[in-house]
């Protein structure tokens, strides 16, 4: 029972597909991420060194857990047994390989940030947050003004900014948003809700991968919002997913908003479970 890290995003697919595959929901991370970095390079997520994928086998030689890292954003934890948890911090530490926080499940990171400790490091909540799974879709009644479109070319400079905001709004900085922007925008996954010929609201969403796709970033400028513009934007966003194959429509929260919270579970998102956002530290 240890853990295997890599560069290698194939060697990762290929080792742990059937584990990422028999939990699609709370892997979503994991898989998008993977299908990323596969498609455009280990330096996806503009971090100037390149992303990590790593797995963990039981007893029986199967894989049991995995996570991503990306840097500089934080490595994502997928399902795994506490005892994987607490020998990944070990691996992490033996290598002298700095973890600048992780997020995943709520009781697993925290065993994560109580091994942390253990081992002479100190840890943060950064944010929690909370993982809905789409049901039965109830677009909101009555609709507000406007209607939805797909961004274009022409929106790009609009939409930078307002991942921009997006970023700098959740405390994760601009990093290299412009250019996810730009990709979400080619590749049709960002829909705008639209008032009198002007956006008023966005909600992307990703490609979508064993059977699951994820709504991501929902944003509304904040002179803008309260009229019902996000909600209608996810709704949109949400139905592209299911019109593409998603059997899984997905999204996160923070728990912190509970306006955002009490929308989504109107729309008909329900809790799959929590997440915690660590900072570790030395």
């Amino acid at each position: 029972m240890a853990w295997e890290i890599t560069h290698d995003v194939d060697a990762f697919h290929s080792v742990a597909a059937a584990y990422l595959a028999a939990d699609p929901v709370r892997n979503t991370v994991l898989l998008t991420v993977a299908d990323t970095v596969r498609s455009r390079g280990p330096h996806a997520y503009g971090g100037d060194l390149p992303a990590r994928f790593g797995w963990w086998r039981g007893q029986d030689g199967t894989v049991q857990g995995a996570y991503v890292h990306t840097p500089p954003f934080r490595p994502t934890l997928g399902p795994m047994p506490d005892e994987a948890a607490r020998a990944l911090v070990r691996k992490w530490r033996s290598s002298g390989a700095t973890a600048p926080g992780v997020s995943g499940g709520a009781g697993l990171v925290r065993t994560v940030g109580a091994e942390w400790a253990a081992t002479g490091g100190g840890w943060t909540v950064f944010r929690d947050q909370r993982l809905f799974r789409l049901g039965e879709l109830t677009p909101p009644q009555p609709e507000p003004p406007g209607s939805a479109r797909l961004a274009d070319a022409a929106d790009v400079p609009l939409v930078v900014r307002w991942f921009e905001e997006f970023s700098e709004s959740i405390g994760e900085g601009s990093g290299n948003t412009p250019t996810q922007a730009q990709r979400r925008v080619a590749a049709g996954n960002l829909v705008l809700w639209v008032l009198d010929g002007a956006p008023v609201s966005m909600a992307g969403f990703s490609r979508v991968i064993a059977g699951q796709g994820r709504v991501a970033p929902v944003y509304t400028p904040s002179e803008l919002r309260g009229r019902g513009y996000a909600g209608m934007a996810t709704v949109e966003a949400s139905r592209a997913l299911r019109a593409a194959g998603a059997a899984e429509v997905l999204l996160y929260t923070d728990l912190a908003n509970p306006t955002s919270n009490a929308l989504y579970q109107r729309l008909g998102y329900r809790p799959v479970e929590d997440v915690t956002v660590l900072d570790l530290h030395d």
